[in-house]
């Protein structure tokens, strides 16, 4: 059985190495962003924007994959939306999507992937594979806080609390154990496919 399981390994890591290998890690990723978007949202009643798992999915590209890559499959998740797919969170899509008060959130992840998976790098001798993943993986949703809030600001005509009430504040208890998982999941994994 053990010598099976490393025979597949082998043979997923021959198969995703090369640039043939790295557009297909970033179109999984890709997918898999979508699909966690389509599986469903949690309103929260009072805020436009809702509980979903697509941060929890870039983390895992952040933290999984080189900055390029994760970056690369955050872009392709948002062109599929803004091509009209209902790819976003309570199955929307266009460019609408991307402009309206929870936009900016999305934009916050192609930024936020980048930056986590060039601090996971420049890390990688500082920091134990988990702190450093808890650190870049967090980072990663403050980007998109960030992001989130002012485009919230700007098209809601809020102030900084007023945003900070709707678009973070309600979102730290479950970004903190997506990012706790997430981190755990993401050095586990990338460790098994290095």
């Amino acid at each position: 059985m053990r010598n099976a399981i490393l025979t597949i390994s082998s043979a997923a890591k021959t198969a995703t190495s090369g640039k043939f290998g790295a557009v297909l890690k970033s179109t999984l990723f890709a997918v898999l962003l979508a699909a966690a978007s389509m599986a469903g949202a949690v309103p929260i009643p009072g805020t436009p924007v809702p509980i979903t798992l697509q941060t929890f999915v870039v983390m895992l590209a952040a933290l999984m994959l080189p900055w390029k890559q994760a970056g690369a499959a955050v872009l392709m998740y948002l062109a599929a939306g803004a091509a009209g797919l209902p790819v976003f969170a309570g199955f929307n899509g266009g460019v609408g999507a991307l402009l309206g008060p929870t936009g900016g959130f999305l934009w916050g992840f192609v930024l936020g992937s980048a930056l986590a998976g060039l601090a996971a790098k420049a890390l990688e001798g500082g920091l134990a594979a988990y702190p450093r993943s808890l650190a870049c993986a967090a980072a990663l949703v403050l980007v998109s806080y960030a992001c989130g809030t002012v485009q919230l600001m700007a098209l809601m005509n809020l102030d900084l609390m007023g945003a900070l009430a709707i678009a973070v504040f309600p979102f730290i208890l479950p970004d903190a154990v997506k990012i706790a998982v997430g981190a755990r999941l993401g050095c586990t994994v990338a460790r098994a496919i290095r």
